[in-house]
């Protein structure tokens, strides 16, 4: 496919903005020009019907019609059937009332000879090749009333003035191109400015800043978003060196023991039965432990990418947490941990079995983590109208608020020393945020320091 040519933005808002300059001055140019000459001709027939109105009811006749042709700049005639008795104003520019205009006499004789008292002639008028207007008003039997103007303006005035528009438009067209590529860089120099700061962003340089201070709203809206997208490719990428640093420490440490002792077994403990099961026990965990982390890292990447869907079914939660707790006998025997489960005599919920119970064993696993000196686990099921609320509670030091974000997030820790009673790899909250997710359940964590935190979820009813 080929690639498809782009220009700067710059070239693009001057190209916009002398457009919209063209056009506005176009515009201008049309309602001066065209327009003014629709204007004139409306004017001049409405002047014509008054002044018609006005002979026709004056006492005055003489003085009415010298009024007319010099005030309301006409040119007025008073005939009878053969010669011209009176004139008035006939040296008005283009006036049409003259002895050498064959087509103002052919419309003259037309309209004394056709007997009418008043009649209106529209003509392109031989001498200027412009619209005129004749009107002729019978006075009596003899004498005739004729009054003509033109139906464009052709004084001298309106040229130098038409002149003028002309190169006023010129010089204004020059002068908004330089305008035009003033505002052009003063419009797009804040956002040069920015996309060059988002290359070095895209480019991993996580110094650059943002300026917040711009007047423009929207220029300043895409700062803080780029300074808000740049601060989390930031944690993003100190959460993937430490996802790098985890995953490989978590493969390394298993897979460093199970070569030792299995060395071990090869050149030394071969030979003593009891010696040799031991380190065999030990090369089985550690295999377990190896085994978990890559099919944590597995789930969570197909949850990740939509490929792992859901097999819902009804079945008992509280037979469910029941037979999660008995695992745990091991750690309450040997360790002295204390398990406190509220729940009611049963719970029927549709969801998916297999990922709810891996929700409630990685809860309880980072419950069992991170829980206080009494070794304390509390696991809560409250029946609501609408839904069931479980809750994993621990007695632990508690999270911070600004951290409770980000514990979600794969390896994330705001404990690098906690104990690990239990094998775990790190990734149990991000898988239960993805399952809980996929279920579009409701979840959270509620967290107080030197108390403990609160995890929970909603399962509808």
């Amino acid at each position: 496919m080929k690639k498809k040519k782009t220009i700067s933005i710059q070239a693009k808002v001057l190209f916009y903005l002398i457009i919209f300059i063209i056009v506005i001055l176009s515009i201008v140019w049309f309602c001066v020009i065209s327009l003014f000459d629709i204007h004139y001709e409306k004017t001049q027939i409405n002047n014509m019907n008054e002044n018609v109105e006005t002979i026709l009811n004056t006492n005055n006749l003489d003085e009415t019609l010298r009024q007319i042709a010099y005030e309301k700049e006409m040119c007025v005639a008073i005939t009878n059937k053969s010669e011209f008795l009176t004139t008035y104003n006939l040296k008005l520019n283009g006036c049409g009332l003259t002895k050498s205009n064959y087509k103002v006499k052919d419309l003259m004789k037309e309209f004394i000879t056709s007997g009418i008292d008043g009649k209106s002639y529209k003509f392109i008028n031989d001498d200027n090749h412009i619209e005129a207007l004749l009107y002729g008003i019978k006075e009596n039997e003899d004498t005739y009333i004729f009054l003509y103007t033109n139906l464009k303006d052709l004084s001298s005035v309106t040229k130098v003035i038409k002149r003028q528009i002309l190169y006023i438009s010129i010089v204004g067209i020059f002068v908004s191109i330089i305008i035009s590529i003033f505002l052009a860089r003063k419009l797009t120099e804040p956002i040069t400015k920015i996309t060059k700061k988002a290359k070095k962003l895209g480019n991993g340089d996580f110094s650059v800043t943002f300026d917040d201070t711009q007047d423009i709203t929207e220029i300043k809206d895409l700062s803080d978003a780029l300074m808000q997208a740049k601060t989390e490719m930031a944690k993003t990428d100190e959460l993937r060196r430490d996802l790098m640093a985890n995953v490989s420490h978590d493969l390394k440490t298993p897979l460093t023991m199970i070569k030792a002792y299995a060395e071990m077994i090869k050149d030394i403990s071969y030979k003593d039965k009891k010696k040799m099961n031991e380190h065999l026990d030990i090369i089985v965990d550690e295999t377990d432990r190896l085994t978990l982390l890559v099919n944590d890292i597995l789930d969570l990447s197909k949850m990740q990418s939509n490929a792992s869907s859901l097999n819902k079914e009804k079945f008992d939660l509280v037979l469910v947490i029941k037979e999660i707790i008995k695992k745990y006998q091991i750690i309450k025997e040997t360790e002295d941990y204390n398990f406190e489960v509220n729940v009611p005599s049963e719970a029927i919920i549709y969801a998916d079995k297999k990922r709810i119970t891996q929700v409630i064993y990685n809860l309880i696993n980072n419950a069992i983590n991170y829980t206080g000196d009494n070794k304390l686990v509390i696991v809560n099921v409250i029946r609501n109208k609408k839904y069931y609320l479980v809750e994993i509670i621990d007695t632990g030091k508690g999270i911070k608020k600004e951290e409770l974000p980000y514990i979600w997030d794969k390896y994330y820790k705001n404990d690098k020393n906690h104990q690990r009673n239990v094998v775990s790899t790190g990734l149990g909250l991000s898988i239960v945020k993805q399952i809980l997710e996929q279920h579009d359940y409701e979840f959270g964590v509620k967290s107080t320091l030197k108390k403990g935190s609160c995890f929970y979820f909603k399962i509808k009813i």
